[in-house]
């Protein structure tokens, strides 16, 4: 597997990242903790509420048990954050899938963006169908989760699959892991092993960000050393042809996972 490491004070993308935060990556067992949604690049943007328009799926998993809260969405109000009870020790895992979204992109543009999220087998594609000089006619949906961690005691909730059409799965407990170490993840496309992607880990520090790039192996596998402790993003972003509209030739699906390593060794 290949890395790249790439420190990124100007981003040269024309995607945008969307991912979901606690306040806190480690709570106390029996607290409420609040989550919010940012959209933006370099692992920096702007809050985006929880809305019903956006909101197609919003679960939480701990104990062996899923919990769904979208009646915790308003269904005409803006909820700028979601309040998450966290009733026991353990790992809980929220996951939240949004409605899809239109996108068209010039060509240029178009091309440009799949290039930089390794989705150059979809120029391949738009070249041998002879449409490479159209407009790029996109359906979008955010696959998106976070962990947190009540208390010491961690379970196997990290690896809990949530059935997300694009699904980041990490292969051991994030809170039990020592930063510099390494991380393995899995990334699933219709719950099968997704190889050939583009995966990005993302990291905030002194004012810059850091992203570390790694492909999947034929397992869906990447495994990446996370060199700092605290909140980290990973995301990765595929595409296939529509099946059932005239109107967008592809749909894309951006996974991502939000977690943190401890600060103490």
């Amino acid at each position: 597997m290949l890395a790249l490491l790439i420190l990124l004070w100007v981003s040269p993308t024309l995607s945008h990242e969307f991912w979901m935060l606690p306040r806190s990556f480690l709570v106390s067992p029996g607290s409420t903790t609040l989550l919010t949604l940012t959209v933006g690049e370099n692992f920096v943007g702007d809050q985006v509420a929880f809305t019903s328009p956006l909101v197609a799926s919003l679960r939480q998993y701990s104990l062996g048990k899923a919990v769904d809260l979208r009646d915790r969405v308003p269904a005409n109000e803006q909820l700028p954050e979601l309040p998450v009870v966290v009733s026991q020790a353990g790992t809980y895992l929220v996951a939240f899938d949004t409605h899809p979204s239109q996108l068209v992109l010039s060509a240029d543009k178009f091309h440009a963006y799949l290039h930089e999220e390794g989705l150059d087998f979809i120029i391949k594609s738009r070249e041998a169908a002879g449409n490479a000089a159209l407009p790029g006619r996109e359906r979008f949906r955010r696959n998106i989760k976070t962990l947190l961690q009540a208390g010491t005691r961690g379970d196997a909730t990290y690896a809990v699959r949530t059935g997300q059409k694009l699904e980041i799965v990490p292969l051991a407990n994030p809170s039990a892991q020592k930063r510099g170490g390494d991380m393995a993840f899995q990334v699933l496309f219709d719950g099968k092993p997704l190889a050939n992607a583009l995966v990005k880990s993302w990291h905030k520090r002194g004012g810059q960000t850091l992203i570390i790039r790694t492909i999947t192996n034929g397992e869906g596998k990447v495994t990446v050393a996370l060199p700092w402790s605290g909140a980290w993003m990973v995301s990765v972003v595929h595409m296939v042809p529509v099946t059932d509209s005239q109107d967008h030739d592809w749909d894309s699906y951006w996974g991502n996972l939000t977690f943190a390593l401890p600060e103490k060794q």
